[in-house]
């Protein structure tokens, strides 16, 4: 399994645990309670080489590079279904290691993993490559190929959720994969890599490298034997891979980075507005707002802005704050003590700035041992406070009203993100016009939503770029396009 009888994890490096070196051993400690969960070892730099050695071998081996694609589907299928017979150990390692509610994790992130791996496991025979309208005595043929070894960076607030988008189009198009889990939640990434050999996935194409971001992660960002890196989280690190890239292979780069998503209601909303706040209850709360699509900034117009507030307020008291495992908890802590810190520094900044506390805003359960934080509901934040213009990361929400579409647009777009938003009318005139004004990857209307599998992610501006997760779209990350250009007389 994942650790030793000393409660030690290793890196999974060409399909076995890598147990050579003696590293750094990072403590994985459970948000909840702030008791160790295991040590896991900080994988080192000589470690990432031999993780692309293995994922460049196997990879020019074509086991994998150059398998039949029904031969990928049916070991990607085969690995969906180990996930599903392990369901409630993914789920349990998800929920210890960054706090979210155990029941979030079995009906939400594994079924959510499960549902990925497959619907891109099905696409393995279903991409055609095309032939170009060329001259007579002539054939252009357009096709696909894997880019090579890919390395994943994955954050720490959906690991199995956001693992699932990088692994399903990475590995369904032929590449060798390195995953380096962040180091909050590196436990459910090496299990998955177990459960992927298991499935009959050739030793070396899912390797999983536990580590610092500054060691790990920067080694893989610089090797030149990396061909590709897919990074999710936030705007500073996905500047580092950049810079990464620039110094060494240029090696392709695709970030997923931080946001700041409005959540628009307009005043024709008012005999829905029980229901309109509910959703921005979800938006701002779920998952303890530690979403890069969390909707941190409320706007809401002016006629209806009060009534607003004082059912949100209403709303943000139903979300209950407790021990991930208990079954009513909707609200488990913060992932670690640092992030703790953050949300209570951007909650005191404000204050300080002049902007009021409507519910929340304080650190609880702390007999607990845990970092746990209210739901949290703040009005009169000026436009230019830090708490409007930085990611939060937390269950936090600023509530502003405004007074024309005009303006909603104008505040809306008032960042440097452009990840998400959501639209909230009965005008589908204005539901139209005001989706497509706001600057954001997704925008939803009437509803608080990324989406599904079948539709693409990611963001405008500091937001990221370099391609999109989910969909088809995301196969393009993950593969090179080839032209052969074929004279047929000669």
């Amino acid at each position: 399994m994942i650790q030793n009888e000393q409660g030690i994890a290793f890196p999974y490096i060409n399909g076995a645990r890598d147990t050579s070196a003696n590293a750094e051993l990072i403590d994985d400690v459970n948000p909840a309670t702030g008791e160790l969960i295991a040590r896991v070892v900080a994988s080192s730099a000589e470690q990432v080489d031999a993780a692309v050695r293995a994922a460049r071998s196997v990879f020019e081996a074509g086991s994998w590079s150059r398998a039949e694609p029904a031969f990928r589907r049916d070991v990607m299928l085969r690995f969906a279904d180990l996930i599903e017979e392990h369901l409630d150990e993914l789920a349990g390692l998800d929920s210890s290691e960054a706090g979210k509610p155990l029941a979030s994790c079995r009906e939400g992130d594994i079924p959510d993993l499960i549902e990925a791996i497959r619907w891109y496991a099905q696409t393995a025979d279903k991409r055609f490559g095309r032939t170009s309208p060329s001259r007579p005595g002539s054939v252009g043929l357009i096709t696909h190929e894997p880019v090579g070894v890919v390395a994943a960076v994955i954050p720490w607030n959906f690991p199995c959720g956001t693992l699932s988008w990088k692994l399903g189009p990475a590995l369904v198009t032929g590449n060798s994969v390195i995953v380096k889990p962040a180091e909050q939640t590196p436990l459910a990434a090496l299990r998955l890599a177990e459960l992927a050999t298991e499935a009959g996935l050739p030793d070396g194409v899912l390797n999983v490298l536990p580590g610092h971001g500054h060691i790990t992660g920067r080694a893989l960002g610089l090797h030149p034997d990396v061909d590709a890196v897919t990074f999710t989280g936030s705007t500073e690190v996905g500047r580092a891979f950049l810079r990464y890239s620039a110094d060494s292979n240029l090696k392709e780069v695709s970030l997923e980075l931080g946001g700041k998503s409005p959540q628009i209601v307009f005043a024709d909303m008012a005999d829905s507005i029980d229901a309109v706040v509910e959703q921005v209850g979800v938006a701002t709360f779920m998952n303890m707002g530690e979403n890069c699509t969390c909707g941190s900034r409320v706007l809401v117009q002016r006629p209806i802005y009060e009534r607003f507030v004082e059912l949100f307020v209403e709303e943000a008291g139903r979300w209950t704050v407790g021990h991930p495992a208990a079954p009513e908890t909707l609200i488990g802590p913060l992932v670690d003590e640092a992030q703790l810190a953050r949300v209570q520094g951007y909650v005191e900044g404000a204050v300080a700035k002049g902007a009021r506390i409507r519910s929340g805003g304080r650190r609880i359960l702390e007999e607990t041992g845990g970092w746990f934080f209210e739901p949290t509901v703040i009005t009169d934040a000026d436009a230019s406070a830090t708490i409007m213009r930085e990611e939060v990361f937390g269950p936090v929400a600023c509530v502003v009203p405004f007074d024309t579409e005009e303006e909603a647009v104008a505040l809306a777009n008032d960042t440097v993100y452009g990840l998400a938003a959501s639209v909230f009318t009965r005008d589908v005139a204005a539901a139209h016009r005001v989706s497509r004004a706001v600057r954001a990857g997704t925008v939803s209307v009437n509803c608080y939503s990324e989406g599904d599998i079948s539709t693409p992610f990611g963001g405008f501006k500091q937001s990221g770029f370099g391609g999109r997760d989910k969909g088809l779209e995301a196969l393009a990350q993950y593969s090179n396009v080839k032209t052969t250009w074929i004279n047929l007389e000669i």
